[in-house]
């Protein structure tokens, strides 16, 4: 009977001591949330998370549709109109990212947009053929890049984790003029370089880096978000926000289903399979360097495969409302390796802010008027932080002779080679128009080259 009693009471202490651990962990997962992929959030608390993301890449994912469009001689109300379907097929992508439709999709924070990577060859074909003819090769380079992503498990393994780190520093390398064009006041601003961009620039960098130093807990990771707010303020009192994108707006617009007459011509379409082959190396890049440096491990052949396939499939579904393919935005994988924010409802929040911006032309035309100065401001350091992930994925790989042959030759061939693309005059213009000023494919090829080609025994002593 005692030993019954004392037993009841060690039990009825166990389960107190049970349920007081459990609720500790309850309110430790409640309060790292956002460094939990899979943890449940408060909308209101996700939702500055994902703005975040948004103001990071919104003038990114427009500026490829004005440039492009330009190139074709649309007018502007196309180009509105493919802006808008822009910001809703990137919001559905990067939800399909976030909670998978059966194999597609990576269950990875991963942000989508409008690819730069297509706009060189855009231009050609759009000059040479018209808009509908990019919107063809876009459906079936799509299709190509999303079938090939769901088999990636067949071919994945040439992709060695050397290749996938020298390509994850050479995207990076190549974002630090994006952000230097950004922080000037824009590619081809009237403005560019002038005194007030610099002091914009310079202001909204200090203060993320000063609200990183001095904000506590879970704040310390919007850093980015207060910068581009001070920095906003302060365009407005130096008057140099642009809200013309306001006149003559309306209150909601619906997308267009197939805006534009497809036409189907095989030099284009073998072009932009080219140039999709060349994203999903960028799409392999960007998806280990997110599990790198966002999560601390290594992707995993489902997650490549899935990322790739979404990538792909949804740049198809991209053209059947008239726009240009959609891929993984590696400015927010720098973002997620400044602030470890990883949470797949807070990231899914801006890609509800993404459709309702497509959906209500006000919003869109809100974060547009965002200065590049002050976006620039913020993308410096999250692109150089890009690269450090690289470097980190590098030293993850081991510094054997061959790996450091590997990214040494890579590296060096793409980033100096493309810094002189007249190097390429003697190739076909489709070389060129991939690999000139391509510096991502051309350290993808190479690495891949010698990763096949050189002796596995590198390291083996001399007899």
């Amino acid at each position: 009977m005692g030993k019954s009693k004392t037993k009841s009471r060690k039990n009825s202490s166990a389960n107190v001591s049970a349920k007081a651990s459990s609720a500790s962990v309850s309110v430790a997962s409640s309060g790292d949330a956002i460094y939990s992929l899979d943890a449940k959030m408060n909308p209101l608390k996700a939702i500055p998370f994902g703005l975040q993301h948004i103001l990071a890449m919104f003038v990114a994912n427009i500026t490829p549709i004005i440039i492009v469009a330009g190139a074709c001689g649309l007018d502007p109300a196309n180009s509105a109109m493919i802006i808008q379907a822009a910001m809703i097929i990137a919001g559905i992508g990067t939800l399909i990212q976030l909670f998978p439709l059966w194999r597609i999709g990576s269950k990875l924070p991963i942000v989508m947009g409008i690819s730069f990577t297509f706009v060189s060859i855009a231009c050609v074909i759009g000059g040479q053929y018209g808009y509908g003819a990019i919107m063809g090769a876009v459906l079936v380079g799509g299709l190509i890049e999303g079938v090939l992503g769901l088999f990636a498990k067949y071919w994945i393994k040439i992709v060695a984790p050397i290749v996938s780190a020298t390509v994850v520093t050479a995207i990076g390398f190549s974002l630090l003029s994006v952000g230097a064009n950004s922080f000037a006041g824009g590619q081809g601003s009237p403005t560019y370089g002038s005194a007030k961009n610099w002091i914009l620039g310079v202001v909204t960098l200090l203060c993320c880096l000063l609200f990183n130093i001095f904000a506590k807990g879970f704040l310390k990771q919007l850093s980015v978000l207060f910068g581009l707010v001070v920095g906003y303020i302060l365009a407005l009192f130096m008057g140099v926000v642009d809200f013309s994108a306001f006149k003559d707006i309306s209150i909601i617009t619906l997308p267009h289903l197939i805006p534009f007459k497809m036409e189907f011509h095989a030099d284009a379409i073998i072009a932009f399979t080219l140039i999709f082959l060349v994203s999903a190396t960028e799409t392999i890049g960007d998806t280990s360097a997110l599990a790198s440096s966002g999560l601390g491990r290594d992707v995993t052949e489902k997650e490549t495969s899935g990322s790739i396939a979404c990538d792909g499939f949804v740049s198809s579904l991209s053209s059947v409302f008239g726009c240009l393919p959609i891929t993984s935005f590696s400015q927010n994988v720098g973002l997620v390796a400044m602030t470890k924010v990883v949470n797949r409802y807070a990231i899914a929040s801006g890609a509800i802010i993404m459709i309702l911006a497509g959906f209500f032309p006000a919003i869109g035309a809100f974060l547009a008027t965002l200065p590049d100065a002050v976006l620039g401001g913020c993308t410096i350091m999250m692109f150089g932080t890009i690269v450090v992930s690289g470097l980190q994925m590098i030293s993850k790989c081991g510094f054997t002779q061959r790996n450091i042959v590997i990214a040494a030759l890579s590296l060096s061939i793409g980033l100096g080679f493309t810094q002189c693309p007249d190097m390429f005059n003697i190739f076909p213009s489709m070389v060129k128009t991939v690999f000139a000023e391509n510096c991502v494919a051309v350290v993808f090829i190479t690495s891949i080259i010698l990763n096949l080609v050189l002796p596995k025994n590198m390291e083996a002593d001399k007899k």
